[in-house]
């Protein structure tokens, strides 16, 4: 049998996500109409012989949480349980302190995953690359092609031409190892925990760690990446499988975004009754649109490509969406125009205003391009990046916001450019 762990992290992570991450918790942030790691959820459940799906992290379980795992596990038929650590115990430390949880019933091997990346899950293609591998106990990542100058953003995998064996590990390097990234994806076997317990015992046998002020969680801090990677790769446990479908990390409120567009795309194949297509009576629809049943659309309004549109949204006359996200209870007025922004829960843009931003995508010329993470600020100005409107946040008739972020609860009386309205 096997079992899934998905690490969905805890309220001071998510930072780059802010304003959305004050209303839900990252992991649960609609991502192509579903939240980001019901995609997750999903591609697990597709796996013969998936017993257990555990999500580990450090939220307070909350409602929205609890809610979503009741309906998650009614419509994929598969017990979803969350575990709470103490503390952020990093991405090995999380999973070695419910060891237990993970090994009861006896799993021959288990998924783990990062909540924050969009991907198309090859899992079934990494159990079988562990079968031909001929041997069963390998840890095999998921890895990715990146260019050059990306490839220092991520973890870097070094490894063998014929066998794939990862011969070399190196977290976010500071100059050139490999354009092969790691993609937080892993298939690991029970022994994986011998390695993070040799981690765990030598944190606690170095002194200096036990003088902070929170020593004793110093030892349970392990990262997977850095502690455990570096140290098994060049002794022919650790595997890589490339994988060609798209992957990105979901990092800040404009990956989301091109996370929308891999996800709607894939649809077209995985869930085409996702997707919204032209009617006589309905929106003028261009490219990947997704539209909750419950959203009230004018038929003369033009959505796409890649829009999802969430529950209870009403859209006037005349109303032009482009690459946006715009969520649930959200009012887009007659004649508004919202392109590469999103527009948080229950916020109203008023008539013929225009809501803009700047897209960060990859350079669509460069297919091993990947989001650039991009900083808030360079060169003491704010970055143009995607709009982003926090909950409750009105737009008042005619005015342009444009690249600017807008905290929740805020009612706009002018036009702004380039701001972070607090």
């Amino acid at each position: 049998m096997l079992k899934a762990v998905i690490l969905i992290g805890g309220p001071q992570k998510g930072t780059r996500f802010r304003p959305l991450s004050f209303e839900v918790p990252k992991p649960l942030f609609p991502v192509a109409g579903v939240p980001m790691i019901q995609h997750h959820i999903e591609a697990c459940s597709q796996v013969p012989n998936m017993k257990e799906i555990l999500l580990v992290g450090f939220y307070q379980p909350n409602e929205a949480l609890n809610k979503f795992l009741v309906v998650a596990q009614q419509e994929f038929k598969i017990p979803i349980r969350y575990l709470q650590e103490y503390a952020a115990l990093g991405t090995g430390g999380g999973i070695y302190h419910f060891r237990d949880q993970i090994l009861s019933g006896g799993p021959e091997a288990f998924f783990v995953m990062n909540a924050d990346v969009c991907s198309e899950f090859p899992l079934l293609e990494m159990l079988d690359f562990q079968k031909h591998q001929g041997d069963t106990h390998s840890f095999i990542m998921l890895g990715a092609t990146a260019n050059r100058t990306q490839s220092l953003n991520y973890g870097c995998i070094v490894a063998k031409a014929d066998t794939q064996e990862v011969l070399h590990y190196v977290e976010k390097p500071s100059t050139f190892v490999s354009n092969v990234i790691n993609c937080g994806i892993y298939l690991f076997t029970p022994a994986i925990f011998q390695h993070i317990g040799e981690v765990f015992h030598r944190n606690h046998q170095q002194p200096f760690l036990e003088e902070n002020i929170n020593g004793w969680q110093r030892a349970e801090m392990i990262r997977l990446e850095q502690d455990v990677f570096t140290a098994l790769a060049g002794h022919g446990r650790l595997y890589v499988f490339k994988t060609d479908g798209f992957w990105s990390q979901i990092k800040s409120a404009g990956s989301a975004i091109y996370a929308s567009r891999l996800y709607l795309d894939r649809y077209n194949t995985s869930h085409p009754e996702r997707l919204t297509h032209n009617q006589t009576e309905g929106p003028i629809i261009k490219g990947n649109v997704y539209i909750h049943p419950t959203a009230t659309i004018h038929e003369s309004t033009v959505l796409g490509p890649n829009v999802s549109i969430g529950e209870g949204v009403t859209v006037g006359a005349g109303v032009r969406v482009r690459e946006s996200i715009i969520l649930h209870g959200a009012v887009l007025q007659d004649h508004s125009c919202v392109l590469n922004s999103i527009v948080g829960w229950d916020s109203s843009i008023g008539r013929w205003a225009r809501v803009e931003g700047t897209p960060s995508d990859p350079n669509p010329n460069d297919p091993h391009a990947k989001m650039d993470s991009e900083t808030l600020f360079r060169d003491g100005k704010l970055t143009p990046s995607i709009t982003i409107l926090g909950c409750n946040v009105s737009i008042p008739p005619e005015v342009i916001i444009l690249n600017s972020i807008v905290l929740p609860h805020k009612e706009l009386t002018r036009s702004f450019k380039n701001q972070i309205i607090l």
